[in-house]
């Protein structure tokens, strides 16, 4: 819970990454911030300097060097903040810019609490909730779309699509409005086809919006993507194929997966978060149990289930009977027909039943690597919709989902 007197403290931490490094950056934020770094710094006098410049010198404690630094200064309101801000960046001992941090506090600031950087540039007006947000998810990225995602969030593409909305819902608003207060004076403010076409409008945009979260998510979260399928059907050997690297163990020998691995693997700029299963049979030890059991609870909890079977063993009953068993609603299926070098006389149609159609087949032989791209096709269209527009505001967050249900 923070007060008007915490929000008027001058705050300081460390803002790179824990451990060494080259550079460190510690910064300094409030309405002391330049008085603090001038007690500090032995180079130009920091109060006397205009925004947005740079400036090299020492940092130092009483008469001994602590680091030579470059100071960054911000003047408000045109900082991150909104406040006075001030950046030492040092060398990046972890000593180095733990004493840096001390000798502020020492000179008047307070240890930041987690966000609370971002936390003042909402509070001063600098962004809105949803850009607040989008820098954690920024910082979060890790694949190119969740970036440009996050960025344009940032950048407020959200924020601008919830305007127009706004100003649609209160033009709606306005003229059911007048015609309450005026129904009885035979005076139509409104045509009612325009009204219509308004809610049409509204009602357009905002499933727009929700249509997107999906994609949004997956995006922001990475796709949760489950291996399934009987023992020795190269479901370990799929995994290395779509890794292009021998991660999971593979033999011969049937049931050799008992417990799960998981890898994320980028598609396209979509992180699919793969989880190689123990094989689906009955169990011949308790070991083999537990690991069937996680497979099934796996499957419970992924947004993919990518299927894998024999095809030079399972007949189509078969692979229509493990469907049917791993089905949930929801659940989206891709079937990988493996061991297609065995039997390349066999076609997706061979085996496609009423949950199972053809185009939801691949035809693959992972040891051999041959069909691995088209089911990075096939899992890309099956998350995007077959393409990826960007350009579109796409909503990644759950609570702007609530809001707009």
């Amino acid at each position: 819970m923070y007060t008007r007197h915490d929000l008027q403290d001058t705050i300081v931490a460390v803002a790179t990454p824990p451990g060494e490094g080259a550079i460190g950056v510690v910064r300094l934020s409030g309405p002391k911030a330049v008085a603090i770094a001038d007690a500090l710094f032995r180079g130009k006098r920091l109060a006397d300097q205009p925004s947005h410049t740079l400036h090299y010198g020492t940092l130092r404690e009483g008469d001994r060097i602590v680091d030579e630094v470059v100071v960054s200064l911000f003047r408000a309101p045109r900082s991150y903040t909104g406040e006075d801000v001030v950046e030492f960046s040092c060398h990046g001992s972890p000593w180095i810019l733990q004493r840096v941090v001390e000798l502020c506090v020492a000179q008047g600031a307070r240890l930041a609490r987690p966000g609370e950087f971002t936390l003042r540039a909402f509070l001063n007006g600098r962004m809105d909730l949803s850009q607040a947000e989008a820098v954690a998810d920024l910082i979060a990225a890790q694949s190119e779309q969740a970036h440009d995602l996050a960025m344009k969030q940032m950048r407020g593409g959200f924020s601008k699509q919830i305007r127009a909305l706004r100003e649609e819902l209160i033009h709606f608003a306005s003229l059911i409005e007048l015609e309450l207060d005026f129904g009885e004076e035979d005076v139509e403010f409104a045509d009612r086809r325009q009204l219509l076409e308004l809610v049409a409008r509204i009602r357009g945009l905002v499933q727009r919006l929700m249509d997107s979260f999906r994609l949004g998510n997956a995006i922001r979260r990475g796709v949760p993507t489950v291996l399934a399928g009987r023992p020795n059907a190269g479901k370990s050997t799929l995994l290395n194929a779509l890794l292009r690297e021998e991660r999971a163990i593979v033999s011969d020998i049937a049931g050799t997966t008992r417990d799960t691995i998981e890898e994320v693997h980028n598609i396209r700029g979509i992180a699919f978060r793969l989880i190689d299963t123990a094989g689906i049979r009955e169990a011949r030890d308790q070991i083999e149990a537990i690991g069937v059991q996680k497979t099934l609870e796996k499957i419970r909890q992924s947004n993919v289930l990518v299927y894998v079977f024999d095809a030079s063993s399972l007949s189509a009953n078969e692979v229509a009977a493990d469907v049917e068993r791993l089905h949930a609603d929801g659940l989206e299926i891709v079937a990988v027909m493996n061991k297609t070098d065995l039997v390349p006389g066999r076609r997706p149609d061979d085996f496609a039943t009423p949950l199972l159609p053809a185009d939801r087949i691949v035809p693959v032989s992972a040891k051999a690597g041959t069909g691995i791209d088209q089911l990075e096709d096939k899992l890309f269209a099956l998350v995007t919709g077959g393409r990826l527009r960007l350009e579109d505001t796409v909503v990644t967050n759950a609570r702007h989902y609530e809001a707009l249900r």
